[in-house]
């Protein structure tokens, strides 16, 4: 499936809050040829006199600590079957495009851990996770490449059917902030980006998944992006949900959607992909073990288009661990801080599921607040 991000975006009836929103955009590019200081591949011709090496793990290796100027890696074309951590602050990836430069591993939550046998957790899973300050990442896809759909076929029960499917793609843990993302694929089924902690801006990019695929406490802002439902093995009335936050309340924003779409894969029913639903993690405490209450996770959708797949009542509920130890406690929308504002498209509505932001409180979402005043700065000119 090709997706195009050159369809107009704004609906004509918000289009002047929308044109304001955009004045502000923090996205910027240099004007100057970008400088490599590393390459990787071998197809990465016309590049003599930069240091060269055979995995990007090895290049990050190379990189200075706690260097303030970017340090700039080329991904040649190719597909680099890789896990890759990031521990070092201002490394910049530039692909040759997301569909040329893909970095893809295949870890799952269920996967037995090295050493222990013991499985892996979903945290642990991702292929590209940042622990480090002012990463960015351009023109190329990241993916977890766990095949999902192949254990969503076979029925419950089957000796071969896989526990813990969740598949991080990339993950921005908490030692990240002012992690950026322009023309970057971002592919798997259940849980695709994990935005554990920090900041974090995407723009003109693609992210794709099924069931939770867009999840965490950190804060987020995704601009002028397709996100894209997937679907399952078996035909089921909910598909998954796009968000999942579990946004601390001391924060006051979480995961913002301005001017993006909502789009679904073929495959994907009518109805039955929620907004998000409010993820309280589980969580040791004095008293106890069990789901976070200071969690009330933030979705917030502005001016977003939207796909016949989002259900009339938008949101969905989720269960978390009570103290006893079950999952008894069911968090229900109305609980988070899930909000709408100029929503379009087949799977808008407006009714009391559905909250809305005022005018007025929708202006608040612009990206100098959102972002606490940092401003990206890409090397390339994007599309």
């Amino acid at each position: 499936m090709r997706i195009s991000l050159l369809t107009p975006y704004l609906p004509l009836i918000t289009q002047g809050l929308v044109m304001s929103l955009l004045a502000i955009s923090p996205i910027a590019a240099c004007a100057q040829p970008v400088k490599y200081d590393a390459i990787i591949g071998t197809a990465a011709a016309g590049y003599e006199g930069i240091p060269s090496y055979p995995t990007i793990t090895a290049a990050l290796a190379a990189a200075p600590d706690n260097r303030r100027s970017p340090f700039v890696v080329y991904l040649a074309e190719g597909r680099y079957r890789e896990k890759v951590l990031v521990n070092k602050s201002s490394i910049h990836l530039i692909g040759a495009g997301p569909d040329k430069s893909i970095i893809s591993f295949g870890d799952y939550a269920g996967m037995p851990a090295a050493g222990t046998g013991e499985p892996m957790g979903t945290f642990s899973t991702a292929t590209l996770t940042v622990e480090a300050r002012d990463f960015k990442a351009e023109n190329l896809t990241i993916e977890n490449s766990f095949d999902f759909l192949a254990t969503d076929a076979l029925p419950k029960g089957h000796k071969e059917k896989i526990s813990g499917t969740q598949a991080v793609a990339l993950k921005t843990g908490v030692d990240s902030d002012r992690a950026a993302f322009r023309n970057v694929r971002l592919s798997g089924f259940q849980d695709t980006l994990f935005v554990q902690g920090g900041r974090s801006y995407f723009v003109e990019s693609i992210i794709e998944g099924n069931v939770d695929f867009i999840f965490g406490a950190g804060q987020a802002l995704f601009e002028r992006s397709d996100i894209i439902t997937r679907p399952r093995a078996t035909q089921r009335k909910t598909v998954g949900y796009i968000t999942a936050p579990s946004t601390d309340i001391s924060n006051r924003f979480g995961l913002v959607f301005l001017n993006c779409r909502l789009l679904k894969a073929p495959g994907v029913p009518p109805g039955s992909s929620p907004l998000g639903r409010p993820w309280h993690p589980t969580t040791t405490f004095p008293d106890g073990r069990y789901a976070d209450p200071s969690a009330i996770g933030a979705s917030i959708f502005i001016n977003t288009y939207m796909d016949d797949h989002i259900p009339e009542d938008g949101w969905a509920s989720m269960r978390g661990t009570s103290r006893d130890g079950s999952k008894s406690t069911v968090f229900t929308p109305e609980s988070a801080r899930f909000f709408e504002f100029g929503s379009y498209g087949p799977g808008a509505a407006i009714n009391p599921k559905r909250r809305q932001l005022s005018e007025r409180a929708a202006a608040e979402y612009t990206s100098a607040n959102i972002l606490a005043g940092w401003q990206p700065v890409f090397l390339t000119s994007g599309r």
